[in-house]
């Protein structure tokens, strides 16, 4: 995910909607208010707490009304975030070199599609491969079929998968639970209340449970009063689930994020949470619900631990930019570059850019591929 520049950061709770970040037309706004009326019923019927869990899943994912859920424009540069497909075929073509010999009987799997920029540049280069799509957007998977004709929709993960699960910026997107570190130095996860004309965070009035508490054990206790993190025991699980599917193949996963020790380092008191709007990064996740992509780092560490345990290997893991050089980007930007008139190897030569510098994708972005039932 790749903002287009940054913006206004809007503050919490007061003057939200009056911020300088231009004003969502009338329209948007009454679709914001019908979603924040049904986030207030569940808060009312959980007797005036939720989890920031719940909201997030409400915010992105209700149906017909969340972020991802309704019909509004998300990516590429008329949404509210470039990712790295709509920048052009170079990862495409590199995943395709990659994924190729670990297709099996059942080909490709793509996690949550996008745009369906990724299975067009895919299944160009290896048309033979069967490609499939589960997207719970009924909106985003119209658009996937008319980027990609051949794509098969699934509604939901397969019994059984011999071939490759691809997920690219999946993971950010799960809810996360926020925790904080109080003035007692005891953590307490923090959760959404409504007031007279916005959602406000609150703690828990009951400890830490143990699911949430356990990854952070080895870093809590350095960090300061205020502290705020995010844990993502759905990301866990979903990866579990993965690996109970597949039988004999490849998960490769793409997403912003770092290991456990960095993710979790004393300086970063402020967390990762944020939310994308019009291309602006905010630091308010309760602006506009509905109308604003939610987002947080991956725990990369908690990722691969918990695939560890489900009986996957990890085969490859390290930076974009590394895995794009050493998988086979010289000889794609060659195949490319050959064909390329002069604007578009000036674009094409932006799109490296962009993913491999370091201040750009190349080293925020990692990149992580795991095993299952591997040949001798």
């Amino acid at each position: 995910m790749q903002p287009k520049r940054n913006g206004v950061v809007t503050q919490s709770p007061a003057g939200r909607k009056a911020s300088t970040l231009p004003a969502p037309d009338p329209a948007a706004q009454a679709h914001s208010l019908t979603l924040q009326a049904e986030i207030r019923a569940r808060i009312a019927a959980a007797g005036g707490w939720i989890s920031f869990a719940e909201y997030m899943e409400m915010a992105l994912y209700a149906p017909g009304k969340g972020y991802y859920m309704a019909g509004q424009r998300r990516f590429g540069p008329a949404g509210d975030f470039v990712t790295a497909p709509e920048l052009g075929a170079v990862l495409g073509r590199v995943l395709a070199r990659t994924l190729a010999p670990h297709a099996g009987r059942d080909g490709i799997l793509e996690l949550g599609g996008g745009s369906g920029a990724l299975a067009a540049q895919i299944h160009e280069v290896l048309p033979q491969v069967p490609y499939h799509i589960l997207e719970p957007s009924p909106d985003l998977q119209a658009q996937q079929r008319a980027r990609c004709p051949a794509v098969q929709h699934l509604q939901r993960l397969p019994a059984e998968w011999h071939g490759v699960f691809l997920a690219n910026e999946v993971l950010d997107a799960m809810p996360v639970a926020v925790v904080e570190k109080m003035a007692d130095g005891t953590l307490r996860e923090m959760g959404v209340v409504t007031d007279a004309n916005d959602f406000a965070w609150a703690p828990a009035s009951q400890p830490l449970p143990r699911p949430l508490l356990e990854p952070l054990q080895p870093y809590g206790a350095k960090w300061p009063v205020g502290y705020r993190s995010e844990v993502c025991p759905a990301a866990t699980a979903w990866m579990h689930s993965l690996a109970a599917r597949l039988q004999q193949g490849r998960i490769l996963l793409i997403d912003y994020g770092q290991e456990a020790a960095a993710y979790y380092q004393p300086q970063r008191y402020l967390g990762s949470l944020r939310a994308y709007h019009r291309h602006h990064l905010l630091e308010d996740p309760f602006y506009w619900p509905g109308l604003c992509d939610l987002t947080a780092d991956v725990n990369f560490s908690a990722i691969m631990a918990a695939a560890v345990a489900a009986g996957l290997q990890i085969a490859w893991y390290g930076p974009l930019a590394r895995f794009l050089v050493t998988h086979g980007l010289p000889e794609v930007y060659a195949g490319l570059e050959a064909q390329a008139s002069p604007e578009q190897r000036l674009a094409l030569n932006n799109e490296v850019k962009i993913l491999t510098l370091p201040q750009e994708m190349g080293e925020r972005f990692q990149v992580l591929i795991l095993e299952k039932g591997a040949p001798a």
